[in-house]
């Protein structure tokens, strides 16, 4: 990375501030993959610990479903505010809209996209399997060219203006989108989007290389620096790679496997030693650092007590600047 993004709306890394508020729940594969019992366990200790934001999605997760749609991930967490009075008041609720399937079979060709009539569609949707009347982030998910990003633009700022979300953001998109659609916004006075999400890591992957689903799915030099210049907050998906830093059993994807990694990881290494933090742990406090907020996708409650611990750990700026330094 080649700015840093301490904008004013950084991740708090003030004394008293729980280390948790500092992370992302990732629902994603509640109520596929992961059970109800293990959800709701991995939530109440999530809130326990003072964590705050929670992210799904419409679409989550459908490629894991028997009907080959989502909504489940969202229905789980309706559940689960339903089962504990109270907790909605406690939590920031964040969903994303335009990846659900219309067809099962044709993904992503048929997916619900971005359109003014689809974003509310969507969100109705959302706002019934959650059982609420608003989300605190909505975002959309991927990027849909056949939709002008200023009919994007007018519909997700309409969501504000209607009080079915408190901000909005984008997912996936490239820079000159997401700065098109800013710079109508602020000309028409609606509200613009303000956050984005995107895969990130310390680890960075071969130049020009797909990562994941999304063509425009990692946090490059471009997006950095539109959110450094315009005060954006990011969010970082896949911050530990699936678990590749510390589980010898989950190898490093492929995509970053180049001389590169092998110095990063040497540093990550000698900083994770020095610190007495496991390698993921590290990664999670260097993103706190550079401002962006680290999301976890995890399935157990250990996974998410080694995370908070992760995000509690203040790198000293000379740690965050060594491992700034390889390139």
């Amino acid at each position: 990375m080649t700015t840093s993004l301490q904008s004013s709306t950084a991740p708090a890394t003030t004394h008293g501030t729980p280390p948790a508020e500092r992370l992302v729940l990732g629902a994603m594969m509640f109520g596929t993959a992961v059970d109800e019992a293990t959800s709701f366990a991995v939530l109440d200790r999530f809130v326990d610990a003072g964590g705050r934001w929670i992210d799904t999605a419409d679409c989550y997760a459908f490629w894991a479903s028997e009907s080959g749609y989502g909504g489940q991930s969202e229905e789980l967490l309706g559940r689960w505010f339903a089962a504990r009075p109270g907790v909605r008041d406690r939590i920031l609720l964040s969903t994303k809209f335009g990846a659900e399937p219309r067809d099962a079979s044709d993904w992503p060709a048929s997916r619900t996209g971005l359109s003014a009539a689809a974003i509310r569609e969507q969100i109705t949707g959302s706002l019934r399997r959650l059982g609420t009347d608003h989300v605190d982030l909505a975002w959309g998910h991927m990027e849909d060219r056949s939709v002008p990003v200023e009919e994007t633009a007018d519909a997700c700022a309409a969501l504000v203006s209607d009080g079915v979300a408190a901000r909005i953001g984008l997912s996936n998109h490239p820079a000159w989108r997401v700065e098109r659609a800013r710079q109508h916004a602020v000309a028409q006075g609606v509200e613009p989007f303000s956050v984005l999400q995107h895969a990130y890591s310390y680890l960075q992957p071969r130049p020009g290389t797909l990562t994941g689903n999304h063509r425009f799915g990692w946090l490059g030099d471009e997006l950095t620096d539109l959110a450094a210049v315009e005060g954006l907050d990011v969010w970082a998906y896949t911050p530990l790679l699936s678990g590749a830093y510390d589980n010898p059993a989950k190898p490093i994807p492929e995509i970053f496997d180049h001389p590169g990694s092998t110095q990063r990881l040497a540093v990550l290494d000698e900083v994770a030693a020095e610190v007495g933090a496991s390698r993921g742990q590290v990664v999670l406090a260097w993103l706190v650092a550079r401002g962006i907020r680290p999301m976890l996708g995890g399935s157990k409650v250990h996974q998410l007590d080694a995370a908070v611990e992760g995000v509690a750990l203040e790198l000293p700026s000379a740690l965050v600047s060594r491992l700034d330094e390889v390139r």
